[in-house]
């Protein structure tokens, strides 16, 4: 294992961590995945994160197979299948989050009560359909929710965020357990105010440029 691949290997590893720290996932139930060369790296099944080690990520091709002594998740499915479809798309969060997980059990979606839906994509977080967890049902559910947008719900499961890289995956799980707590809230005080399609696409548009931007030459 070169520097950079080891290097990559632990950025996976300060993920999986980050997704226990920031409270979004517990146990053994979430995975991680990211494009690695032609194919991808994943977290294996059924490892508690806090005793994972660089090696025990699972190197994966794109046609399903890899050589490990460890199992792959067993979601590694639409992992796979999200990296093939979507070349913008090279890090994905899967976890069991409350609150987000509470409205994938109720089968429903996010809509747009709040602007930063926009991290999403478009004016909702969708949710896909129960199919069983690990299969091409699934698998093929999850394409057609995510279409268009970079996280969503699974019915009875619980939810994904993909993006760019890592970061960004990670930022946009946090974000969805948050819109759906603030949701969850407003269910509770009173009828909530959805945004109207151009007042998400301004907020989409304007979320391009969000977050730091160094200066040239800024210490």
């Amino acid at each position: 294992m070169d520097l950079s691949e080891e290097s990559f290997r632990r950025a996976i590893l300060k993920a999986c961590l980050a997704m226990n720290t920031m409270g979004i996932n517990h146990g053994t139930a979430g995975n991680i995945s990211a494009r690695w060369q032609n194919g991808f790296l994943i977290t294996p099944s059924g490892l508690p994160y806090d005793e994972l080690t660089c090696a025990d990520l699972v190197f994966m091709r794109m046609d399903g197979t890899y050589e490990h002594s460890c199992l792959p998740s067993t979601e590694w499915r639409f992992h796979r299948d999200i990296l093939r479809e979507r070349p913008e798309i090279n890090a994905i969060v899967h976890a069991h989050p409350v609150y987000a997980t509470a409205f994938a059990i109720c089968g429903m979606e996010i809509p747009a009560v709040h602007y930063m839906i926009a991290a999403a994509g478009g004016p909702s977080i969708p949710c896909a359909p129960y199919a069983p967890f690990g299969t091409e049902e699934l698998s093929g559910a999850v394409l057609r929710a995510l279409s268009g947008r970079k996280c969503m719900l699974l019915a009875n499961h619980g939810m994904i965020a993909a993006g760019g890289d890592l970061r960004e995956a990670l930022w946009l799980a946090g974000e969805v357990e948050t819109l759906c707590k603030q949701y969850a809230v407003a269910l509770q005080v009173g009828t909530p105010r959805v945004l109207s399609e151009k007042d998400v696409q301004i907020a989409v548009e304007k979320l391009k440029d969000y977050g730091l931007r160094r200066k040239p030459n800024a210490a």
